[in-house]
């Protein structure tokens, strides 16, 4: 048993936040129908390809059936009408007036499915004065506020080098989808789900906001450092290999400093509380780095476990995919591909006792279940082909 079998889920977004968000869904049994133009989401052409086919579409397409279907004509439009009229959520990334504009709009689709969720994922929001702006996940991190403060205190602002405002989002949009469809079971109506990528950052960014609206305070770049405590950095170990360290717990941070042989530093005044030891980071860094820098990684993270501080390796793919403790919570999947073999990527990202989730299938091949998928609404193959002459799917 999943905990979303028979909910229907058409996945009209591209690249990352919207599709990922229905990923998510289909993780947990939705019937995810991902409906491309021909030409093919453009996660499918992007990062690496092995023989031509690519990867990252091989998770991002988990769980999903695929079909082609050309919104921008009448004849497609039709076909999306009735699809829509059983779904239960649509999850969309167009720019705010496009569906309106082809007749599909929620007022539309709404009239023969009142039950209907559609999910707007947009760069800025379907209102305000940048609600026409393209919008992508790195705008997201430079006007959040999370690019200004990452990076070196005299390197330029950072961006992450992965979709990280893309991901935030997916998974806000799946907690947005699901609160909508709790709604639902007590009004009986759908509604629309209006997600700007440039909003979920800022609630995972901190107090960011309240600090500068109460105290005209600006957090500045600080590199691995943290304005909240001290020690918190990566070091290098003697084999050249690094850890992190947190100590974000008083208590982890007079750990570290009596394993590291300086305990009088827990005596200084300023010890006691994690904003003061962030003024003193130079001389906490200094301490740990340089008992770091005479051992081993294996010997630091084992004698920092036996001290129960927190320390963590600075992995690499290869590290994820050989490490105990992903393999025991079964965070990495192999899945048989009918075009690669069997493939390896992350599994769902979270355990139910009850009703849990699983990866079925790879994202399959551009079109894949057209016929399949159209058939199921009454649509022979005399249809089809006429759809296909009119170029609409």
């Amino acid at each position: 048993m999943t905990a979303l079998a028979g909910l229907k889920v058409l996945d009209v977004a591209t690249l990352f936040a919207g599709p990922l968000a229905a990923t998510l869904l289909g993780d947990h049994g939705a019937d995810v129908i991902k409906v491309e133009h021909p030409r093919g989401d453009p996660s499918r052409t992007h990062g690496a390809a092995k023989d031509g086919v690519g990867l990252w579409w091989k998770m991002l397409g988990r769980n999903k059936r695929s079909i082609t279907l050309v919104l921008s004509t009448p004849e497609g439009q039709d076909v999306f009408r009735e699809l829509a009229a059983d779904a239960d959520v649509i999850i969309e990334n167009f720019r705010p007036g496009t569906l309106e504009r082809w007749g599909l709009g929620p007022d539309v689709l709404r009239e023969r499915n009142p039950g209907l969720v559609l999910a707007r994922v947009t760069g800025f929001g379907q209102f305000g004065p940048y609600a026409s702006r393209p919008g992508f996940g790195t705008l997201a991190e430079a006007m959040s506020g999370f690019a200004a403060i990452t990076g070196e205190p005299d390197g330029p602002p950072t961006l992450p080098p992965f979709g990280l405002a893309d991901g935030v989002t997916a998974l806000t949009t799946a907690f947005a989808i699901m609160t909508a469809l709790r709604a639902r079971e007590q009004t009986g109506r759908g509604q629309d789900v209006d997600m700007a990528i440039i909003e979920p950052l800022l609630t995972v960014l901190g107090p960011q906001l309240i600090a500068y609206d109460q105290l005209g305070e600006l957090q500045p770049r600080h590199g691995n450092r943290s304005s909240n405590n001290a020690p918190r950095n990566t070091y290098q170990c003697a084999d050249g290999r690094w850890v992190a360290v947190s100590t974000s717990a008083q208590s982890i941070a007079e750990r570290v400093m009596r394993l590291v042989g300086r305990p009088e530093l827990i005596d200084e005044p300023w010890f006691a509380a994690g904003w003061s030891r962030a003024q003193h980071a130079d001389e906490l860094d200094e301490a740990v780095g340089a008992w770091m820098a005479a051992r081993d990684r294996d010997e630091v993270v084992a004698a920092f476990e036996k001290a129960e501080a927190a320390v963590a390796p600075i992995y690499t793919a290869a590290d994820v995919l050989a490490d105990p403790q992903y393999d025991a919570l079964g965070s990495v999947v192999t899945v048989d591909d009918d075009e690669l073999g069997p493939i390896r990527f992350q599994n769902v990202p979270f355990r139910l006792s009850e009703t849990p989730g699983a990866v079925r299938t790879a994202g399959p091949p551009l079109g894949r279940h057209t016929a399949e998928v159209l058939g199921e609404l009454g649509i022979d193959a005399q249809r089809l082909e006429q759809l296909r002459a009119a170029g609409a799917v």
